[in-house]
């Protein structure tokens, strides 16, 4: 079941019917057994006709799945992203510590975005100006409780800017948090069941219509476990209204390629949809 956020009301889709849910988006998921609680609200909930639905959809009002929940990501958990990491960091010297960290018991992990700053479907990203290569991570993302539950998934786009990070390792809060620098959507898919390994996650990128980029992987092709990251990040911190963990970047452009405004980036995940947003650049530098 997918459940989707708006200004105006929490909409819950099960077995392709539509259900207006009346309560806090907070309150609602952060609990255990979020899906069996859901089915029970199908019982009750006032159910959208399709006509209703297809209106609400149109209407373009999704907001990302995420309210008081701090978003973080975690790193190299993938051995592409390991490359990449190296590779762009070949001429600081620091290419050694993202080889080591892929190898390493404890996993990177670091802090990604507020909600303020979390960008959902059909809404603009941003890249830095300040930086001169730029590309969009899509990473499945984990929705954990304020218990340490996985309990849902996402699209996430882990904007990076990669030549900040490469020039220092030191750098990489500038190269990953800034404004509109995280995309989640459009849904948080709600399952008791883990995810399949076999699931896809594809990426697109367009350019004035033409597309620029085309790759897909599969969840199989990940080095940690999901249960092991979650462990990790909530083992000296708390999240009272849980969370949302990227899990890594599982496909990476080739180096010749940098985003630029008005580029579109499509993510998606078998089962979750498609997050698509727009590449913009933030109105104070232009």
């Amino acid at each position: 079941m997918k459940l989707y956020n708006s200004v105006s009301r929490i909409v819950l889709e099960h077995n392709a019917s539509f259900f207006i849910i009346d309560e806090p988006w907070d309150i609602l998921i952060n609990r255990d057994n979020l899906e069996g609680y859901l089915l029970t609200k199908t019982e009750k909930a006032k159910p959208l006709t399709a006509k209703e639905a297809s209106k609400w959809f149109d209407k373009g009002v999704i907001l990302p799945p995420i309210s008081r929940q701090e978003v973080w990501a975690a790193g190299v958990t993938y051995l592409k992203s390991r490359d990449a990491r190296m590779e762009e960091s070949h001429n600081s010297g620091a290419a050694s510590l993202y080889d080591r960290v892929y190898d390493a018991e404890r996993p990177e992990l670091f802090f990604k975005a507020v909600a303020s700053r979390v960008s959902g479907h059909l809404q603009q990203v941003y890249i830095r100006k300040d930086s001169a290569w730029n590309v969009p991570e899509p990473e499945l993302t984990l929705f954990i409780n304020s218990n340490g539950n996985i309990q849902g998934y996402t699209c996430g786009n882990d904007m990076s800017s990669r030549s900040i990070e490469g020039e220092n390792a030191l750098y990489l809060p500038q190269a990953k948090i800034y404004e509109k620098s995280a995309g989640l959507g459009p849904c948080l898919y709600v399952t008791s069941t883990p995810i399949k390994p076999d699931t896809i996650i594809n990426m697109v990128i367009r350019r004035d219509n033409a597309e620029v980029y085309n790759d897909s992987t599969t969840v199989s092709r990940i080095k940690r476990s999901f249960t092991e990251l979650a462990g990790y990040l909530y083992r000296e911190c708390d999240f009272p209204h849980g969370s949302y963990l990227m899990t890594g970047t599982c496909l990476v452009p080739s180096p010749d390629f940098t985003l630029k405004e008005n580029d579109v980036v499509e993510i998606t995940i078998d089962s979750i949809g498609t997050l698509i947003n727009t590449i913009g650049i933030n109105p104070k530098h232009k």
